[in-house]
C-alpha cells in the first residue's frame, strides 16, 4: 500500500487550477483517495456542493483575492 503525503503549504502563484489553468486559491483533498485537486475561486464555487462532502480537507485562500499588494517605499 502506497501513501502519498499532501503538503498543507500556502498556495502560490505556481499552483494552477485543474480546470482552467488560472492561479489556484482552493486545495481539495479527496477523502477516498487522498488525491489533491486545485481550483481557482470560480471553479471552486462551481464544484463546492459536489466535492465538499467528499473531501477530507477544503483549504480556501480566496480571501487573498481582496488583499492589497504592498507598496514599495521609495
Amino acid at each position: 500500500m502506497t501513501t502519498t503525503a499532501i503538503a498543507s503549504h500556502e498556495l502560490s502563484t505556481l499552483d494552477r487550477c485543474d480546470r482552467c489553468g488560472a492561479q489556484a486559491y482552493v486545495r481539495v483533498v479527496l477523502e477516498s483517495s487522498g488525491g489533491e485537486l486545485l481550483f481557482c475561486g470560480h471553479h471552486a464555487r462551481a464544484v463546492e456542493a459536489t466535492l465538499k462532502p467528499l473531501s477530507s480537507q477544503w483549504h480556501d485562500e480566496t480571501g487573498r483575492l481582496h488583499e492589497k499588494a504592498p507598496v514599495a517605499d521609495d
